[in-house]
């Protein structure tokens, strides 16, 4: 009876694709434990690659790497905390001006709710009375608002979580920027030899991606930022350079950092005037549905070499899967499938995809 030998580099390569796949098992499984703790690892690794430029130029110049990463983490802070006296005294000033103008807006409000309760409504020729409407918003806004104030003790936890992550993320940043190319050996590593040249091409390929990734949306939250100062400055609000450089901050969480961006604006127009707060608010939304429907996806799309609706897909995706986290993920992701299939397409089937 003939016996099945298979040759000894064939079994060494099967061999090499089983560990490559235990590998990437491993690693899922890693992800899948630290999954509350993901975000700091992902936004550590984001940092460590957007610095990674500024270390290797100091490294040139004589400096130490260690001190290279201490030095720019110091300017990052630095940067944080002057972005931070540029808008808090402009928050604390407009809070005060709010709780000066509180009981005026309350006692209006109050006379809105007094003039509905016990008005019936006429539409479409339906009688309706919102009484009961507004007595029970009135009832479940005190309840809530009561139950806000009883979980004092939960804020402060999710408070010092937060603190903790942060932490965790320069911790991240910091070891990953130190021994910059560690990943890049473990994965090239479990990679069987004769595709490591692949590997290399691969690699190059998604850093270029990457860095397209993260210039397309400095460019989209720069644009969403000055955009949103130039308004608040035309409607008068204080301080817009403060509150245009908030709204280009939080317009780097994808779609949804503009509307929260624009809370603080409306906050400060409410300061003002009903009137002011409505029409800042009208303005935000109007500059965010421009930039995120059709200025970004074609920035993003050529920034990454995806089209447009895929970029809106991948979002939508990325929240599905992971939220807030997923979308940061979602473009360089798809991007990264996109870059693997147009290599391992042409080699498969001798043709161009």
């Amino acid at each position: 009876m003939a016996t099945l030998s298979i040759d000894p580099a064939r079994r060494r390569f099967y061999l090499q694709i089983a560990f490559g796949l235990a590998s990437m098992l491993v690693a899922i499984l890693v992800l899948y434990l630290i999954r509350d703790v993901l975000g700091a690892f992902v936004l550590g690794a984001a940092i460590a690659f957007l610095i990674e430029p500024g270390i290797h130029r100091l490294t040139e110049l004589g400096v130490p790497r260690v001190a290279a990463i201490a030095l720019i983490f110091v300017v990052i802070i630095l940067a944080l905390a002057g972005i931070a006296l540029l808008i808090v005294p402009v928050g604390i000033s407009e809070v005060q001006q709010l709780q000066a103008q509180a009981p005026t807006l309350a006692a209006e409000a109050q006379k809105r709710i007094n003039e509905i309760q016990g008005s019936p409504i006429s539409i479409l020729g339906v009688t309706v009375n919102l009484t009961d409407l507004t007595s029970t918003a009135n009832a479940h806004l005190r309840d809530y608002l009561l139950g806000q104030f009883g979980n004092a003790v939960s804020i402060g936890l999710t408070a010092l979580t937060t603190i903790l992550q942060v932490l965790l993320m320069f911790i991240v940043a910091f070891l990953l920027a130190y021994d910059s190319g560690s990943s890049r050996r473990v994965m090239r590593r479990v990679v069987p030899n004769q595709y490591r040249t692949d590997f290399d091409q691969i690699w190059r390929r998604i850093r270029r991606m990457l860095f397209a990734y993260v210039r397309g949306q400095l460019v989209v939250a720069g644009l969403i930022g000055i955009l949103c100062g130039i308004a608040c400055a035309v409607l008068g609000l204080a301080d817009p350079v403060g509150l245009g450089v908030l709204a280009g901050i939080t317009a780097l969480v994808p779609y949804l950092g503009p509307f929260l961006g624009a809370i603080p604006a409306v906050l400060v127009g409410l300061a003002a005037s009903p009137l002011k707060a409505l029409l800042i608010a009208a303005a935000y939304i109007v500059i965010s549905n421009v930039i995120l429907n059709i200025v970004f996806p074609k920035i993003m799309g050529d920034a990454v070499k995806l089209p447009p609706l895929l970029v809106i897909v991948a979002f939508i995706a990325g929240f599905s899967w992971a939220g807030v986290l997923g979308m940061f993920v979602a473009v360089p992701i798809a991007a990264t499938l996109r870059i693997l299939f147009d290599h391992i397409y042409p080699r498969l089937y001798e043709r161009r995809a």
